[in-house]
């Protein structure tokens, strides 16, 4: 696992030994989404590569969607923490 997923993990789990929570996939999510971004700034014609950014973006607005219904508070925890538009 790289750093950058431990720190993702580490800020958002709930519990020291939380690795699957909403919170923590998002964060994920948006880590992997982040990267495929900036690998399309190199790679326009990666039309390969579309098709997980596509899956990547639905799951984690389902995941938020579901957050945002169950647990209000974590919601707006993590959007700010992540620094997403909502």
């Amino acid at each position: 696992m790289t750093q950058k997923k431990k720190e993702t993990i580490k800020s958002l789990a709930i519990n020291d030994k939380d690795v699957g929570s909403a919170e923590v996939q998002v964060g994920l999510l948006t880590d992997k989404i982040n990267k495929l971004t900036d690998h399309f700034k190199k790679f326009k014609k990666d039309k390969h590569s579309t098709l997980g950014l596509t899956k990547s973006v639905n799951r984690r607005k389902k995941l938020l969607a579901y957050l945002k219904k169950k647990n209000p508070d974590s919601y707006n925890k993590v959007i700010k923490q992540l620094n997403l538009r909502k």
